[in-house]
């Protein structure tokens, strides 16, 4: 079995209407080639599609939305923002190496996520039929028309 990562949004968060992807990569660092960018879905076949994969093969999939920017000062902000992020993310990790290991934070908490999921078996994965209503779905937000 894989893993899977994504965001955890409040149901009421604008970005759940956005289009996803998939990001498939290896699990380990064993491993190397290149990664595979998958999408752009619905949120839901996205889980669903990225479920159904790591549930039968060593791989991590990361589903995360996909931003559409419509200007090259929009797409420079997010870089912007970025940077920013890891430059704050690279300070909490120096600050933590000084009262403990970050690491050991991080596994325990994600430890305690594993074992408050009690779903057993993967979401069955979209048919065909399902994703094509979806990339219809969101080309009609992509290029202003009704959903």
């Amino acid at each position: 079995m894989g893993a899977l990562v994504t965001l955890d949004l409040p149901e009421d968060s604008p970005m759940l209407g956005l289009p996803w992807i998939i990001t498939f990569g290896p699990l380990g660092d064993a491993d190397e080639w290149e990664p595979v960018v998958c999408g752009p879905y619905e949120r839901p076949h996205a889980l669903a599609l990225a479920e159904a994969v790591v549930a039968e093969e060593q791989l991590m999939a990361v589903v995360e939305p996909l931003l559409p920017a419509v200007s090259a000062e929009e797409i420079r902000g997010e870089i912007a923002a970025a940077q920013v992020a890891a430059e704050d993310e690279s300070a909490r990790i120096e600050e933590a190496d000084l009262y403990g290991e970050f690491e050991d934070t991080i596994d325990e908490e994600l430890e305690a996520a594993a074992a408050e999921e009690h779903r057993t078996e993967p979401l069955a994965p979209p048919s065909e039929a399902e994703l094509r209503a979806g990339f219809s779905r969101i080309a009609a937000k992509l290029t202003g028309g009704a959903a």
